[in-house]
């Protein structure tokens, strides 16, 4: 049951935004979803399984977006067209961060109280996986000899990235979206050498 599955993960998404994870019941999931509490159990079987998955869909929910962001070609600007798509994606990185509690656990790995237990994929392996999707959109473009460089460039973005989602810029803070598209361009272009 596709449809139900996905009006139950956004049930349980919406109850999350409301409430606290322990607070939720699978019953007051499976009405708001419209559906017995029955399928709800059969398409899940627990509530741990319902964690799991909602915390997947928003997980790879995130990843689709850091993968749209690099492959689209936004105007070459200082450090070329491929500083220009990891910015992008780092910006999608920050802004998805602030709205979505379940991808700012996951990436920062602080999981509190109020959300579900923290299952995979854990920080380290969410870096891991923007930085894949980074290399495999830029490589066609970017020169054979310098292919280490493109692993280097996209880590480095990858991890400035990440410590702005750890610490946020404040209103008047100098390292806010301007600063942070800064500071993952001059990365990216001071490690390819550009």
């Amino acid at each position: 049951m596709p449809a139900a599955r996905e009006c139950l993960l956004d049930a349980a998404y919406t109850a999350l935004t409301r409430r606290a994870w322990a607070d939720i019941r699978m019953v007051d999931i499976a009405a708001a979803a419209g559906v017995s509490r029955q399928t709800l159990y059969n398409e899940f079987g627990s509530k741990e399984g319902l964690a799991r998955a909602l915390v997947r869909r928003e997980t790879d929910n995130y990843l689709a977006g850091v993968e749209r962001a690099l492959t689209r070609r936004p105007t070459a600007g200082p450090g070329g067209d491929a500083a220009g798509r990891v910015v992008a994606a780092a910006a999608w990185t920050i802004r998805t961060a602030r709205t979505n509690p379940l991808v700012r656990a996951a990436l920062t790995g602080c999981w509190s109280d109020r959300l579900p237990a923290p299952p995979r994929p854990g920080p380290a392996e969410l870096v891991g996986r923007f930085c894949d999707r980074a290399v495999a959109a830029l490589e066609p473009d970017w020169p054979k000899g310098e292919l280490p460089a493109l692993d280097t460039a996209c880590e480095t973005a990858a991890r400035l990235t990440l410590s702005c989602v750890v610490a946020p810029a404040g209103p008047s803070d100098r390292a806010g979206p301007e600063a942070m598209s800064r500071l993952v361009r001059g990365a990216f272009v001071r490690v390819r050498g550009g």
